[in-house]
C-alpha cells in the first residue's frame, strides 16, 4: 500500500503540464551529456597503445633474445635510477645468459655483507644467489639524487599498471614536445601516455645509445620492445613454465576425457542396446 505522502507526490506530478515536464527532461538529459563530456575532455592522458607481443598468445613464450638485449638496455641505462630488488642474478641461468655468463655478471656487482668478525658490514663481488642491488641504498638518497622524485623499482611494474607491458611501452616511445598552451614546471618532461603527461623522467633512450652484440639495430623502438620483454619477464618469470604445464594438463584431461567416454559407452552399450519386450501371461 502507498503511503500518504507517495501518493500527493504523484497527484502533484500529475498536474504539471505535460510539455513542462518534457522540457525539464531534456534539461536534465542535457546536463548529464554536458558532464559527460567534460569529464571526457579532461582525461589527461591519451590512452595506451596495444601492441602485438610474441609472448601474449595461448601457446606463445617469451622472445629469450629480446630478454638478452633488453637485460642490456636495463643493465646500461635504467639501472642508472631504477632497480629490480626482486630479481637474482641466477634467475637469468637459462633465460637469456648460461651460468657462466652470469658468474661473471654478478662479479662485477658489489653488495653489501655482514657483519664480520669485528661485526661491521663489509662490501663483496656479488654472487648468482644475490639479487640484483640497485643504484640507490634507501628511498632518501633516490629522492636526493633526482630533485625529490622517486624512481620506482621495476621488478613488478608490468603487473602494476594498466595494460603492463603496453603501457611501458607506450610510454618509453611516447615523449615529445608539449603543445601549444601546455606549460611545464621546471625538471618536468611531456608525455602523453603519463597521467597528468608531465613526468620528471627525462627521455631515457635515444637511437644508438647501446650496441647489441647480435648486431640489432638499437633504435629507440627496438630498445623499448627488448626492456619491456625483459621487464614483462621479471614480473612473471614462470610464465613459459605454466603454460607449458597447462598445455600438459590439458592434454591429459583431453585423453581422460576421451577415455572416459569410451568406457562409458562400452558398458553401457548391452543395457542402451537391448530389447525389451513384454508378453501377456494371461493369454
Amino acid at each position: 500500500m502507498f503511503s500518504r505522502a507517495a501518493m500527493e507526490a504523484a497527484r502533484v506530478a500529475r498536474s504539471v503540464p505535460l510539455r513542462a515536464r518534457v522540457a525539464a527532461a531534456a534539461s536534465a538529459a542535457a546536463g548529464a551529456a554536458a558532464v559527460g563530456g567534460a569529464t571526457v575532455l579532461c582525461d589527461d592522458a591519451v590512452h595506451t597503445v596495444e601492441y602485438d607481443w610474441p609472448h601474449s598468445g595461448f601457446l606463445q613464450t617469451f622472445d629469450h633474445a629480446a630478454i638478452r638485449r633488453g637485460w642490456q638496455v636495463y643493465r646500461e641505462v635504467c639501472s642508472t635510477c631504477h632497480s629490480i630488488k626482486f630479481v637474482a642474478f641466477r634467475n637469468l641461468i637459462g633465460v637469456s645468459h648460461s651460468e657462466a655468463e652470469v658468474k661473471k655478471i654478478a662479479a662485477e656487482f658489489e653488495v653489501e655483507d655482514g657483519p664480520n668478525d669485528e661485526g661491521e658490514m663489509f662490501e663483496r663481488p656479488a654472487k648468482p644467489s644475490d639479487r640484483i642491488p640497485g643504484p640507490y641504498k634507501n628511498e632518501a638518497s633516490a629522492r636526493a639524487a633526482n630533485n625529490g622524485a622517486y624512481p620506482p623499482d621495476l621488478s613488478l611494474v608490468v603487473k602494476g599498471r594498466h595494460l603492463g607491458h603496453h603501457y611501458v611501452m607506450s610510454l618509453l616511445t611516447g615523449y615529445t614536445e608539449a603543445p601549444v598552451g601546455k606549460d611545464l614546471l621546471p625538471g618536468l618532461h611531456y608525455n602523453p601516455y603519463f597521467p597528468g603527461t608531465s613526468i620528471s623522467m627525462p627521455p631515457p633512450l635515444m637511437d644508438g645509445q647501446v650496441e647489441y652484440p647480435d648486431g640489432t639495430p638499437a633504435t629507440v623502438s627496438q630498445m623499448s620492445k627488448d626492456v619491456t620483454t625483459f621487464l614483462a619477464w621479471c614480473a612473471e618469470p614462470e610464465m613459459d613454465e605454466r603454460k607449458r604445464m597447462g598445455m600438459k594438463w590439458c592434454s591429459a584431461m583431453f585423453l581422460g576425457l576421451a577415455l572416459s567416454m569410451y568406457y562409458k559407452r562400452f558398458r553401457w552399450s548391452p543395457l542402451k542396446t537391448r530389447k525389451i519386450t513384454y508378453h501377456d501371461i494371461n493369454r
